[in-house]
């Protein structure tokens, strides 16, 4: 059996629903220490929801020499019913050409041709110049604080330099090698809480409906360009998630509404903006109010570099096909790296069935992954 093939099989192996790592990060630090990496682990978090980081870096013979760091996470999300699975998503399984199990896209073969590429290269490249890291996380697929943006807390922290970034989140679309991210909108969430009154819905004059009240401004605010976007990024997006008022009988006008929003944006808005937008239409409306914001990730952009054409050129030897640079989709652990870090890509297997049931990755995609993997580091650090 091909080493990146095996090694994906144990990692999916592994139960590690967020924020469990399962026992991936000891399997990789074991495989890393063998040749010749100075491994670290990191644990943080509060007592009921502990995550496990993992930092290795393995020097070059040139202390100047460029670091590319493979970045990524081990922990995967919910299997969701069980009894609708074909196999269990913890046993791998190979059927129809296809390998499934929970993180079989997302990420784990990504993270087994990390670390098997990494093996190769070393092997074929002793004495190679630059440096080689890994960042690895339980900590993506829930809430984010204590996982890749602790590490890299601790990396600026210490003067860690990287250069180059490769994280492994699938990218592909139709086919491997078809898209590689080279950045990532922003993530601005709001929870708007606008005053009423409480009244009887026969007595609307001694109340003040919130829904009524706040209906024009809610048009604007769809209906606003935030931005054009630019040549990466497309035009930042609002979007309402969700809306509650009311106490659920139907004679009662409201005393209070409640809307989720957020924005996707581009390089072209900051948040400040955004939210001063956003009050300076309510302030217009007359409405009595109160918002909470929360900033999920400034978005980031890193262009056509070194890198990029290196994952380009590395794509078309594997595979003969020509990529696509982008940078939609969501957030992710490049919104923490990318401040560390000034070229970051993402690059992996197709991401159709990512987070489904029956997750699944094409058996015949995991070695030319590898070996896409590989060729990056032979271009830009050997």
């Amino acid at each position: 059996m091909a080493a990146a093939l095996e090694l994906t099989k144990q990692l999916i192996a592994c139960r590690s629903v967020t924020p469990a790592d399962g026992g991936c990060q000891e399997l990789i630090a074991k495989r890393l220490a063998a040749i010749g990496f100075e491994t670290e682990v990191i644990v943080s978090g509060p007592e009921n929801f502990r995550v496990t980081n993992l930092w290795a870096i393995k020097r070059g013979s040139d202390p100047n020499g460029k670091v590319l760091s493979f970045a990524g996470h081990t922990d995967v999300v919910p299997t969701g019913p069980l009894d609708q699975w074909t196999t269990d998503p913890f046993i791998p399984s190979e059927r129809d050409q296809y390998l499934f199990g929970r993180g079989a896209a997302d990420m784990k073969t990504s993270l087994a041709g990390f670390v098997v590429a990494t093996e190769e290269f070393i092997k074929a490249n002793p004495n190679h110049q630059g440096s080689i890291a890994f960042l690895i996380t339980s900590d993506e697929e829930g809430p984010a604080h204590d996982g890749t943006v602790i590490v890299c807390d601790l990396l600026k922290k210490r003067g860690q330099r990287l250069d180059y970034c490769i994280i492994g989140e699938p990218t592909s679309v139709e086919k491997l090698g078809d898209m590689i991210k080279n950045g990532r909108r922003g993530s601005l969430s709001g929870k708007l809480k606008v005053k009423g009154i409480q009244a009887h819905i026969a007595y609307p004059h001694l109340g003040h409906n919130p829904i009524h009240a706040v209906a024009p401004a809610l048009a604007k605010l769809v209906d606003r360009q935030w931005d054009q976007g630019n040549q990466y990024f497309q035009p930042t997006s609002f979007q309402i998630s969700n809306i509650h008022a009311g106490t659920g009988a139907n004679n009662i006008i409201p005393g209070e509404l409640v809307i989720d929003f957020n924005f996707r944006f581009s390089t072209e808005s900051t948040p400040e903006q955004l939210k001063s937008g956003v009050e300076e239409i309510l302030r217009a409306a007359g409405l009595k109010y109160e918002i909470t914001w929360t900033l999920g990730g400034e978005p980031f952009l890193t262009g056509d570099g070194e890198l990029a054409n290196a994952m380009r050129e590395a794509i078309l030897a594997e595979t003969k096909v020509t990529t696509e640079l982008s940078t939609t989709g969501g957030t992710s652990d490049g919104r923490f790296i990318a401040k560390i870090c000034s070229q970051l890509i993402e690059f992996g297997p197709v991401n159709a069935t990512s987070h489904k049931i029956d997750e699944r990755v094409a058996i015949d995609s995991i070695e030319p992954l590898k070996n896409i993997y590989r060729r990056a580091l032979e271009k830009l650090i050997a």
